[in-house]
């Protein structure tokens, strides 16, 4: 039984997350022979002040980030 954990910052659509789930779940059928029954993905969301990324949090990094 696969399971998939995928941690993200918030902002995803639901649209967006449920293509995530179908793709891996795909994936998953396609590369290693799995059934999409058994396949458990989830999906966290963490806010960017819960993350870090270069030495930053992400939203001080974002900020960081020259216009454009």
């Amino acid at each position: 039984m696969p399971y998939v954990n995928i941690q993200i910052t918030r902002g995803a659509t639901r649209e967006q997350k449920a293509q995530l789930v179908k793709d891996v779940t795909d994936s998953l059928v396609r590369v290693l022979g799995k059934k999409p029954e058994h396949t458990h993905v989830v999906i966290q969301e963490i806010a960017e002040a819960d993350w870090g990324f270069a030495g930053l949090l992400t939203d001080d990094w974002k900020k960081a980030q020259p216009p454009g």
